[in-house]
């Protein structure tokens, strides 16, 4: 409740001991701003099922009201719930919890262990050679019941970590699980295991293996003046366009998140995160990075919050302050898991894209305040949406996430009109940066706006409630391609 983030970004929210705090939720809850989702648990999103939330925020709620918490056994490999629901932990005492959506399994067994990993609040994970080890016991219950994976499935993970490891990479985890089970009392386990590990390396074949394998100066707020004849330039090309509205195709909430999932997985692909695109379904439902890739996972979970909330892409700025505040709050969310990069926080260093310098970090907040000037004066949505896009890009206010900011603060500008927002997909990557580059070296905006209408009229037919009806759409459109493969098509127009 400190957080200064809306309330409407803080999804899940606990109940508290101290008597403000407490009181301060019973009043939002009475006031309808809050609903409760399960004993000590709360939420500000009043649009999706408790399932749902529950899911998407399950290990910060574990790790939170039960603080030392181990994520053990088959859901210490795939941080989710089984199909049926079910996670399986590790504790001081057995205990089975119900939440919306989830159930908690938890188990008497040895606390977390030099090597075990700490996740989010108070949760800890099992190592991998001790989750292995776990999931070498025997169950009584099958299929998603169980607390171990099958041997098909954990033959495949052994068979990951030689691909990226090597065989001195699974040696070396035989190694670790045959130190573990001494510890742990899973000596018999580890027997079962080495078998297995040996098969795989080919020293035992009596194994059967089953797996198919970022004046002004007077008044201390000095600005940049070549990105303000930029500015001027734009302003004035904008005030004497008309712009056809284009209304938004994705309202419901499902089809909007689905359109936010795409936004995000386009935006972050476009500035160098690349994930496969199933990769980055699993991030969004799981809401957990990938293995080796937690700062890229969370870059698309970051700009996903963002883009998937539909209040939160409702605020645009009213005065030059609110402008700062937004674009300071939504890098923090966005960049998150990347602390050099000083989430939130204006660039104290200059940056550059190849030969271009961006504006001087001692001129960012002037420059930003400059152009607020002329963007307040612009009344079409789109207007609007194009030179918020181009100032943020131009201006270049942080270390990292500059390209990802600034898509974000255009598509708010179009939501909160309900007129469909823009993706870049990766076969328009070379228009979009292409016309960025001609206008600021050449101060001719024409290409770059006419860019952003095509992109619109694109956008505008990636609809539906289901994603992967959309996902067609972006294929058939050659989204996914790259620029040398492909041209980008417009279905249907």
């Amino acid at each position: 409740m400190k957080s200064k983030l809306p309330l409407h970004l803080h999804e899940i929210l606990f109940s508290s001991s101290v008597p403000e705090e407490s009181r301060k939720i019973n009043a939002l809850v009475k006031k309808g701003a809050l609903k409760k989702l399960a004993p000590k648990i709360f939420t500000s999103n009043l649009e999706d099922a408790a399932e749902d939330i529950i899911k998407r925020n399950i290990f910060l709620i574990i790790g939170t009201l039960y603080p030392g918490v181990l994520l053990s056994h088959r859901s210490a490999l795939e941080f989710r719930p089984t199909s049926s629901g079910d996670l399986f932990l590790t504790n001081s005492h057995h205990r089975k919890i119900k939440l919306p959506g989830v159930t908690l399994n938890i188990m008497e067994g040895p606390k977390a262990l030099a090597g075990d990993n700490a996740f989010t609040a108070g949760l800890f994970v099992s190592q991998q050679a001790r989750a292995l080890l776990e999931n070498m016991q025997e169950t009584r219950k099958p299929g998603p019941q169980s607390k171990t994976l099958t041997l098909p499935e954990i033959e495949d993970i052994l068979e990951k970590v030689i691909n990226a490891k090597g065989e001195d990479g699974l040696n070396l985890l035989r190694d670790q699980a045959k130190e573990i089970s001494t510890i742990i009392g899973l000596e018999k386990e580890f027997v079962h295991l080495n078998k297995l590990i040996g098969a795989m390396l080919r020293t035992n074949s009596a194994v059967q293996l089953t797996s198919p394998g970022s004046r002004a100066r007077a008044q201390g707020i000095p600005y940049d003046a070549k990105r303000n004849e930029l500015f001027i330039n734009l302003f004035v090309e904008l005030k004497q366009k008309e712009f056809t509205p284009v209304p938004d195709p994705n309202l419901s909430v499902k089809a909007f998140r689905n359109f936010a999932f795409f936004d995000a997985y386009f935006s972050n692909y476009i500035e160098g995160t690349e994930f496969g695109i199933e990769d980055a379904k699993r991030i969004i439902e799981t809401q957990q990075p990938m293995p080796n890739r937690d700062a890229d996972s969370h870059d698309v979970l970051g700009t996903y919050k963002i883009l998937s909330n539909r209040k939160e892409m409702q605020i645009t700025p009213e005065t030059p302050q609110q402008l700062i505040d937004i674009l300071q709050y939504r890098h923090q969310i966005l960049l998150s898991a990347r602390p050099s990069k000083k989430p939130g926080e204006f660039k104290d260093q200059n940056n550059r894209a190849g030969n271009t310098f961006f504006v001087d970090y001692k001129l960012v907040r002037g420059t930003l305040i400059r152009g607020f000037d002329y963007y307040k004066n612009l009344n079409d949505p789109m207007a609007k949406a194009i030179f918020m896009m181009f100032m943020v890009s131009e201006v270049h206010p942080f270390l990292d996430g500059n390209g990802r900011i600034a898509r974000v603060m255009m598509n708010a500008e179009l939501s909160a009109k309900a007129e469909a927002k823009i993706i870049i997909p990766t076969v328009y990557r070379e228009d979009y940066m292409g016309a960025l580059k001609q206008f600021s070296k050449q101060h001719i905006p024409d290409a770059y706006i006419r860019m952003l209408q095509r992109a619109q009229l694109f956008s505008s037919t990636v609809r539906g409630e289901e994603m992967d009806i959309m996902q067609m759409v972006l294929e058939n459109s050659n989204a996914f391609d790259e620029p040398s493969e492909a041209k980008l098509k417009i279905m249907g127009k």
